[in-house]
């Protein structure tokens, strides 16, 4: 399930998946996305707001990963936009979503989302949870990276190391990690930590964390911190 938000005017367009946070929770959903969906639209992208399963709603491992993969693919199909010119902005678990999203190719064969049919060409995480075990053992969101995942990361390491942006890098496509200082909700140390791996790795990563700004302030469409995921975007060449 998706919303599809199009631009005015004759495409085929370009497209933001957009993934919501929440901590993999059923009780959030893609609703939280909706302004920043019409905005990236009102900017000529069309905006894939998508949904997938979460824990307590039959999400968790593998069910979240293989909506989101089957979610993305499915962009391939969709009226009036250029399943070449991909990217992916997600926020909170979101953002590991989205990062996950691009390091599909990576993959193993077999493993939920490998082989996809249409590639992520740019990643954006705002505020994201993009180094499961240290959240997992940092006890980030409580127990949620465990229950998304079916147990700490010692009880299944090894699907830790499929999920995590962290464990996949180097992704092989350029990110934007957009991080508030005073998010009190994801430690904004996971996004500092992450840019400076993906960078060692040989990922093009830029790293912005903001001060002054919390957690929900990264999807507010009025807010400094999505003027600078915009920026980002326009100077990007998957536009």
């Amino acid at each position: 399930m998706a919303d599809l938000w199009l631009p005015a005017g004759v495409g085929p367009h370009p497209v933001v998946v957009v993934l919501h946070g929440g901590f993999w929770k059923a009780a959030y959903g893609r609703r939280l996305m909706s302004r920043i969906s019409a905005d990236l639209a009102a900017r000529g992208w069309a905006a894939w707001n998508l949904e997938y399963r979460r824990v307590g709603g039959g999400g968790g491992w593998p069910a979240t990963f293989a909506d989101v993969a089957a979610g993305i693919d499915a962009v391939a199909g969709l009226p009036g936009v250029d399943p070449c010119r991909v990217s992916t902005v997600g926020h909170s678990a979101g953002g590991q979503l989205a990062l996950w999203a691009a390091a599909r190719p990576g993959l193993p064969p077999g493993s939920p989302g490998a082989t996809p049919a249409v590639r992520v060409g740019a990643a954006v995480s705002l505020g994201g949870v993009v180094d499961l075990v240290v959240a997992a053992d940092g006890r980030v969101g409580g127990n949620a990276v465990a229950r998304l995942l079916g147990g700490p990361p010692g009880a299944v390491p090894d699907r830790y190391g499929l999920a995590s942006p962290a464990a996949r890098l180097p992704l092989g496509v350029p990110q934007l990690l957009v991080h508030g200082e005073d998010d009190a909700t994801v430690p904004p140390e996971l996004s500092r930590r992450y840019a400076e791996m993906a960078r060692l790795a040989g990922d093009d990563v830029d790293l912005c964390i903001q001060p002054g700004v919390g957690h929900m302030d990264v999807i507010d469409p009025g807010s400094r911190a999505w003027a600078t995921v915009i920026e980002w975007m326009d100077r990007h060449p998957i536009r």
